[in-house]
């Protein structure tokens, strides 16, 4: 399937989106590596840096329908660079903060909703618009990758700088490296250019909306891509802390987190294929079900490195290889006129989903000295998430040749 990105055009596109999301992914998702140095620095406690994270995890959703529907009406261009712009900035001013309100107004809000608009809503939609059809299942996989390869650079680097630098100066250093995703842009998007008009001959953005809320294979999508950020977010903000309740040193959270991002990115290219050959709900489904039985087996393994190396390959293979099945179906079932828009408003729940994730797991161990409850919350709603999936409306996938 990956044949068809071997125009050099179309190919230049896919690695440049995927480049630019490996830069602002990776950043985003080491956060959880600072809460342990900045609690200790600052004595905010773990349950007020988890909130200040929760609220980041929210507002990285909740930014991206609305990037999405300033990329449909004006171009991504101008987009992605405020969200670059955002997250390298919040980084910055971190260091400065005392308080847990301005831990909030820095990782929880401009450094979350950074991401968010230099994220997956924008970039699948800027590609997705700018590819043949043919090319996009497969783009789709390789820019996913792109922020799961991130992800495995990123986390050894900034444990590395933690080390170092400390905390302070290795978050500086991480807001210098983010400015590098800027001259990708141009590779995105494309020459800048006037203001999109675009007709209402198909009601625009706000009859699609409301189409799509009525929809309830959309809404069925929603609720199991809540799930899929409730796992997501608790683990990037809490493994650090489930490896420290186990007695083993900071290293083994930073290698399995960029375990989980070398896996996921051989995850999101097999996802990305599978688009093309099997219905996107059922490789969903199955993705889904792998994390529960993954942390029954991690509940009942001894913990030790070897444990979280496996248990991080494993998760990290789904991890967010869910992406590509989950905007295939909007793109099946809406087109993809306002793919950043409705997709965006999926990760929007996805990220709800990861505000709970992140919140109850600092009150988890908050409460009861470990995180025993969240695994068990989390493997039920894996399930949850894996059932809920199947009745999904999707026309069953003909072969390219068949369809020749």
């Amino acid at each position: 399937m990956f044949h068809v990105l071997r125009r050099p055009d179309v190919l230049f596109i896919t690695l440049a989106a995927a480049g630019l999301l490996a830069i602002t992914m990776g950043v985003r998702q080491s956060q959880g590596l600072f809460v342990s140095p900045l609690n200790t620095t600052t004595g905010l406690g773990i349950a007020t840096i988890s909130f200040a994270l929760a609220i980041g995890q929210f507002v990285w959703g909740a930014v991206q329908p609305l990037a999405g529907m300033a990329a449909d009406r004006y171009g991504p261009g101008a987009v992605l660079i405020a969200g670059i712009v955002l997250l390298a900035l919040g980084g910055a001013v971190t260091p400065f903060i005392e308080s847990g309100f301005g831990l909030m107004f820095t990782m929880g809000l401009l450094m979350a909703m950074g991401s968010g608009v230099a994220s997956f809503s924008v970039l699948m939609g800027a590609a997705a618009q700018r590819l043949p059809p043919e090319a996009r299942g497969a783009a789709s996989g390789v820019i996913n990758a792109g922020g799961s390869f991130g992800q495995f650079v990123f986390a050894p680097i900034a444990q590395k700088l933690i080390q170092t630098l400390g905390w302070m100066g290795a978050m500086w250093s991480m807001a210098a490296l983010t400015l590098l995703a800027l001259p990708l842009v141009r590779k995105v998007a494309g020459p800048k250019k006037a203001a999109v008009v675009h007709h209402d001959g198909d009601g625009g953005v706000m009859q699609a909306l409301r189409n799509a809320v009525k929809d309830r294979s959309y809404l069925l999508l929603h609720a199991g891509f809540f799930t899929c950020g409730f796992h997501i977010a608790f683990l990037v903000t809490h493994l650090p802390g489930e490896v420290d309740l186990c007695g083993l040193p900071p290293s083994v959270a930073s290698w399995s987190l960029a375990i989980i991002g070398l896996a996921n990115i051989f995850g999101s290219l097999y996802a990305g294929s599978c688009v093309g050959k099997y219905r996107s709900k059922h490789v969903l489904a199955a993705m889904y079900g792998s994390r529960a039985v993954l942390i029954a087996l991690y509940l009942l393994a001894p913990k030790t490195d070897l444990t979280f190396y496996l248990f991080a390959a494993g998760l990290g293979f789904t991890w967010l290889a869910t992406v590509p099945p989950t905007a295939t179906i909007v793109g099946k079932l809406f087109g993809i006129r306002y793919l950043a828009t409705l997709f965006g408003l999926t990760l929007l729940s996805h990220q709800i989903g990861g505000f709970l994730g992140a919140w109850l797991g600092g009150l988890a161990v908050t409460a009861h000295g470990d995180f025993t409850w969240m695994w068990y919350a989390d493997m039920a709603l894996a399930l949850f998430a894996a059932v809920v999936n199947l009745p999904i409306r999707e026309a069953p996938v003909v072969p390219a040749r068949a369809a020749a």
